[in-house]
């Protein structure tokens, strides 16, 4: 492995590496951009989805490299977005629209996604997240445990 001699680079390119690893295995993939653009989509969808306060809580436990594509473009006001299930799965398939991902994979790159997040992120942060979701959102993430 290459590194850059910064230590915080070099755990963080890692981090993300083992994320897109999970993400690629948790949505049946072999290619790496497919995989970023599943978990760039997804993690902008929910931040999008959440309170301000909600949104940094959770970007704050993102590794460094994640928490940067989570918040580029990220203009916080007049959030929270107002959506249901149907309106975050609308939602990725417009970020899906010009990417290597059919629009109809939306479900299951959300699903991969929220998997990789439950391994990731605190169990109290995961729990504070879907607390602010309509409950059709939480039920299908919580629906994919077990």
């Amino acid at each position: 492995m290459q590194t850059t001699g910064v230590s915080a680079i070099d755990t963080t390119i890692q981090k993300t590496n083992v994320w897109l690893k999970e993400v690629m295995e948790e949505i049946g993939s072999t290619e790496r951009q497919q995989a970023y653009v599943a978990l760039r989509a997804v993690l902008h969808t929910l931040r999008d989805r959440l309170t301000v306060q909600e949104a940094t809580d959770l970007g704050a436990q993102l590794p460094m490299l994640v928490r940067g594509l989570y918040y580029d473009g990220w203009n916080p006001s007049g959030k929270p977005a107002k959506f249901d299930k149907d309106g975050f799965l609308a939602s990725l398939r417009e970020h899906f629209a010009s990417a290597p991902i059919r629009a109809s994979d939306a479900e299951k790159m959300a699903a991969g996604v929220f998997r990789v997040l439950d391994k990731h992120i605190t169990e109290g942060e995961i729990a504070d997240v879907k607390a602010i979701l309509p409950n059709d959102l939480k039920e299908f993430w919580e629906g994919l445990q077990g």
